[in-house]
């Protein structure tokens, strides 16, 4: 959620406009309370599996904190509220993009993709990756390439993301009945596919600086980010992680002989890989260090 709010600041610092600065605080405001609305909504719905699975069981639904019929008005509430606000303090593009997003995350991902098929989060990324184009419309009125190559961007990087989590945590999806990629298409199987999606987003990372968003500095940042992720996705494909699932934290990760170091390594660098990005970006366009590279820019 965290990343979500931050990565739609980056997408509006990044538009090429001048944003009225309360307009924009309420444009983030109402991303923020949609992103919230949207979650309050998944929590009333997964509140049977999430209770089940030791990763969510206290979530505030599940461990008696709110009624089901609160979580469900609260999210409806916030959802419209977001949308509306969104409305008055910027436009119908980027209120309708938001609407969808709200949406897309609700009902076609919480409702339909994550209990249907192991393609749940590669399809229904597409709603966290939303964001920051609904900032950039916000500011804008409308949409160019540039945040579309963001909305790209987290969108690759998400199945490599959960599916690394989802490696150590395979038992706890089995036990919910959530159909994650380890535990239709096997352990190996999920390593391989982390890895293919590496290997598409390290290159996909660069191509902000081919059009000019990203300057010298994001260059060199996404560079040798995206080395690292290749690295550990190769640490990841090479070893048994998720041969043996992960029921505890700790030295409990790495009970039966296998050692499932190299996925929870991944998924905790990859948090940092999108964060350092997109943090690049805002320091660039923020603070007046976004130099383009002769020659390289279109």
């Amino acid at each position: 959620m965290s990343l979500v709010v931050f990565t739609a600041i980056v997408g509006m610092v990044c538009a090429p406009v001048d944003v009225n600065p309360i307009l924009g605080a309420a444009s983030i405001l109402a991303i923020a309370v949609g992103a919230g609305g949207a979650g309050a909504l998944n929590m009333w719905w997964d509140s049977d599996i999430d209770g089940i699975m030791k990763r969510t069981k206290g979530r505030p639904v599940p461990a008696g904190l709110v009624p089901r019929e609160e979580a469900l008005a609260m999210g409806l509430v916030m959802s419209v509220l977001s949308v509306v606000t969104l409305v008055l303090s910027a436009n119908l593009v980027a209120a309708g993009l938001l609407a969808f997003t709200i949406f897309f995350y609700a009902v076609v991902y919480s409702m339909w993709l994550k209990r249907s098929t192991p393609q749940n989060i590669v399809i229904g990324g597409l709603a966290g990756a939303l964001p920051p184009a609904v900032a950039w419309a916000a500011a804008t009125g409308g949409l160019t390439l540039d945040p579309i190559l963001l909305v790209a961007i987290i969108f690759v990087w998400t199945p490599p993301h959960f599916w690394a989590l989802a490696l150590y945590k395979a038992q706890d999806y089995a036990s919910a009945g959530v159909p994650m990629m380890p535990n239709v298409a096997g352990a190996q199987s999920t390593r391989q596919q982390i890895f293919a999606y590496s290997m598409v987003l390290a290159p996909l990372g660069f191509t902000p600086v081919l059009t000019g968003l990203g300057g010298t500095i994001y260059a060199i940042v996404s560079v040798l980010a995206g080395a690292m992720f290749v690295l550990l996705a190769a640490r990841v494909v090479r070893s048994f992680a998720g041969d043996t699932d992960g029921r505890g934290e700790g030295k409990a990760l790495y009970e039966g002989g296998v050692d499932n170091r190299p996925a929870r390594d991944l998924f905790a660098f990859s948090l940092l890989y999108l964060t350092l990005l997109f943090a690049t970006l805002l320091i660039e366009h923020g603070f007046g260090l976004h130099f383009a590279i002769p020659g390289l820019t279109k």
